[in-house]
């Protein structure tokens, strides 16, 4: 391997990912406004794909720029119901107010990647998830948020689906990575063509 991979996330499932397959990488949390760019997108009626695929873009660009010599994936994650893009819970409260409106409904996970390198996006891929909730009891919503709020402060959708959270889904399609926030099969197979990876 000659590529210097550089993971533009701070995200430890991310990393992790990675790393169990055997992809030597640094980590360089990217920063970036997420907040405005959602909104200012929001406001244009951009779709939830373009949002999580702009962010994407976005960090790795900001960690590219100074790191030039490096292939820099960039990673976003977004929550698609109801023609909306729910962000990460702000309190418990809201927590609690994301789970009872995603209860007994079927929302989206969408997964986005962009590898920067040589000055530009070399290589983009948004994997989509679409999971059916069961009807959760206001009682366990609240007992769930108060056990996991560390956890989960840092999810969208106020759960993670590796750990308890998986207790509130009926059926889950779509591919297993996407939901930990990281379309690894799509990188995999892109970085074993460039020939970064061997098989």
């Amino acid at each position: 391997m000659t590529d210097r991979i550089i993971l533009a996330s701070g995200s430890a499932i991310r990393s992790q990912l990675l790393t169990n397959a055997a992809v030597p990488h640094e980590v360089v949390p990217a920063r970036i406004d997420e907040e405005s760019v959602k909104s200012s997108l929001q406001a244009e009626n951009a779709p939830p794909r373009d949002v999580g695929d702009l962010l994407a873009e976005l960090k790795a660009q900001r960690v590219a720029a100074k790191h030039p010599d490096a292939l820099v994936i960039g990673c976003d994650q977004v929550l698609a119901f109801d023609r909306q893009i729910l962000s990460k819970p702000s309190s418990e409260n809201d927590a609690i107010s994301q789970l009872q409106s995603l209860r007994g409904q079927t929302h989206q996970l969408l997964s986005a990647a962009v590898i920067y390198g040589e000055g530009r996006p070399l290589w983009r891929h948004v994997g989509v998830v679409r999971l059916h909730m069961r009807d959760l009891s206001d009682t366990y919503i609240a007992d769930y948020v108060a056990r996991n709020w560390d956890g989960i402060q840092h999810s969208v959708g106020a759960y993670k689906l590796e750990e308890e959270g998986v207790r509130f889904f009926t059926r889950i399609e779509g591919d297993y990575f996407n939901v930990l926030g990281l379309p690894l099969l799509e990188l995999l197979s892109y970085l074993t063509l460039r020939g970064t990876l061997t098989s």
